[in-house]
């Protein structure tokens, strides 16, 4: 099949559908390539979403200085949300998901020699916020298909040092938590879910990071729904973690628990902790978003679909994988991949799609590939079958909330230019 049918196709199906606000009666109306291609082609791989409503929130924010460092209206309404989504999680917003892990370290009492499993297809705050507690990182082998860690690789891992599993669900798609949650269960292990790239994403219903017995989310510029640059939250799933996380979220203090009331002499220090909280300012940018999230998500998985679908012809002819969903997960359009014969192929795409004014790019080099792994004392367990291969063919085309019909086609254009047709 030849681009200009694919092209042809995307609008007779109108798969992704604009209002048009001069268009009468409010008819939706989708516009051809020839309406809005320039002479100059600029496609970036990200931008982050704008709703409308940030800057009179923050404003709002401002305005009540006394609330200024957090624990306002707006971290409560986040909050809030973020807790209506889950079934039993205590939220805390941090000013980072990489907090949020360390956080999570730290509840985890994780202390030197102590074991955590984990993929090394993962970006490195994933183990980072372990290895600064002392931990050693034991990587087990990826799932091709997801990209995730392959569960059923991971209790040949443990041994008598394991504390934590350290699941990373990429690309807001869910590992397999029936299995983790049953070798954590048998083994006496806390399983935190690194996922960084899954608000708004589900595995069998529940929220991704609210399945195990703490998760970590973001809200980084480059996430689907952003605090202005940075931000983060961490879920407390299990009820005898959560006046732990109190008191490390808090400096290592009881404050919280002082300020309702049940300590009569101020607050003390009890534990180890840090400052991990998100300022309200932040918090107010990240509720205007976390407020309009359906319909971010919603046009996201448009463009995801779009992709999924007109890239079929590839697909068949073996000249692409393509990244695909499980029947246990609603995504939320964080990415979308593909994955060409090796990184001869990946690279000579990327430099086509540049020249074209079109950005693409790779993701993750895994963790145990760079010397400093060995230094810090991480090893791989079992056989590297899949993660070095396959995040070398892996690369991304772009996918933001902003992006035109016009550009996903372009793009999906390009894409079967490079292949020839099908």
């Amino acid at each position: 099949m030849a681009p200009l049918i694919i092209l042809d196709s995307f609008r007779d199906a109108q798969l992704m559908t604009r209002v048009d606000s001069q268009a009468a009666d409010g008819e939706q109306t989708t516009k051809s390539p020839t309406d809005q291609i320039d002479a100059e082609v600029n496609i970036p791989y990200h931008v982050p979403a704008l709703v409308g409503t940030e800057i009179g929130y923050v404003r709002r924010a401002a305005q009540n200085g006394a609330m200024l460092p957090g624990g306002g209206e707006f971290t409560d309404r986040v909050v809030r949300h973020l807790e209506s989504q889950t079934e039993k999680s205590a939220v805390f917003l941090t000013n980072s998901c990489t907090r949020a892990l360390e956080m999570a370290a730290l509840i985890c009492n994780i202390e030197p020699g102590d074991e955590v499993i984990a993929p090394s297809y993962t970006f490195v705050s994933t183990i980072n916020a372990f290895l600064l507690r002392g931990a050693r990182i034991v990587f087990v082998d990826i799932d091709k298909d997801t990209m995730n860690i392959d569960a059923g690789l991971i209790e040949a891992a443990v041994t008598h040092r394991t504390k934590v599993i350290l699941p990373m669900h990429y690309g807001g798609i869910g590992c397999d938590m029936d299995i983790i949650m049953h070798i954590a269960q048998r083994h006496n292990i806390l399983v935190v879910e690194d996922a960084a790239q899954c608000p708004n994403a589900t595995w069998k219903g529940k929220q991704l990071g609210s399945i195990g017995h703490i998760g970590c989310i973001s809200f980084h510029g480059t996430k689907n729904i952003t605090a202005g640059g940075q931000g983060g939250a961490i879920f407390i799933n299990d009820p005898d973690l959560v006046t732990k996380a109190e008191i490390i979220y808090d400096n290592g203090t009881n404050r919280r628990a002082f300020f309702r009331g049940e300590t009569k002499d101020g607050y003390e220090w009890r534990s180890l902790g840090s400052n991990f909280i998100l300022c309200e300012v932040q918090a107010a940018y990240l509720w205007a978003q976390m407020d309009q999230s359906k319909q971010i998500v919603q046009r996201r998985l448009q463009i995801w679909n779009a992709y999924h679908h007109y890239l079929q012809p590839l697909v068949r002819a073996g000249k692409v994988e393509a990244m695909n969903t499980s029947p246990e997960t609603v995504h939320n359009g964080h990415i979308f991949w593909i994955k060409l014969s090796g990184p001869d192929e990946r690279s000579a795409f990327g430099r086509f799609m540049k020249e074209r004014g079109i950005s693409t790019t790779t993701h993750f080099t895994p963790l145990h590939k760079p010397e400093i792994g060995a230094k810090l004392g991480c090893r791989f367990h079992g056989e590297d079958r899949y993660t070095s291969q396959e995040s070398l063919r892996l690369t991304r085309l772009p996918l933001f909330h902003d992006m035109t019909d016009n550009e996903v086609e372009l793009v999906l254009k390009a894409t079967f230019e490079f292949f020839g047709d099908c």
